[in-house]
Formats: structure tokens, C-alpha cells, sequence
């Protein structure tokens, strides 16, 4: 099985979806995150990381709030972004980094 470390060093795209199950935004963009999944299968690997059952990945990336997206490569931070994001902005910034 493989390690969030070794899953965000890919070459391609990896989107970390940090939610929690209590917060209502992070629920709406459930179906969001699963449309872009569907779209980008192949291309881009998207976690969700429930920060309160991974209390040290959430305070490792300074996830202060939810929901927070951050987008790796290579295993470096690429894009953050805290709070709703709308499908097709979320794809272009995906496809930007691709």
C-alpha cells in the first residue's frame, strides 16, 4: 500500500482534499470532487484527507481551515486554496499544472 508521501511525489498531479464530515461546505463539494475524479481519471489522483482522523497530516500542511485543497507534484505544494472552488476553476488550475 502506498504512503501519502510516496502518492504526492508523483509526476503527475495529485489533489488533497481536506474535509471534515461535520462541515457543510466540504459535503457540497463532495460531488464536485467526484465529477473532477471521473474527468481527470488517469491524470490527475485526487486523496480526501479527513482531518480529524489525520490530525498530523491536517497541522503538517497548516490546514486551519475546511474545506482546503492543496495540489502537489513532485511531491512539492503547487496551489492551495481554502474554502469552496468552483468545478471548472478547480480543473484549470488541475490542468495547469499537469
Amino acid at each position: 500500500m502506498e504512503t501519502f508521501q510516496q502518492i504526492i511525489e508523483s509526476p503527475d498531479p495529485v489533489l488533497v482534499d481536506f474535509y471534515a464530515d461535520w462541515c457543510g461546505p466540504c459535503k457540497a463539494m463532495n460531488p464536485v470532487i467526484q465529477q473532477i475524479a471521473r474527468e481527470l481519471k488517469g491524470r490527475t489522483r485526487i486523496l480526501k484527507v479527513n482531518i480529524d482522523q489525520s490530525q498530523a497530516a491536517a497541522q503538517k500542511y497548516n490546514v486551519n481551515a475546511v474545506p482546503t485543497f492543496l495540489l502537489f507534484k513532485n511531491g512539492k505544494t503547487v496551489w492551495r486554496h481554502s474554502g469552496m472552488i468552483d468545478k471548472l476553476s478547480l480543473i484549470r488550475t488541475i490542468e495547469s499544472n499537469s
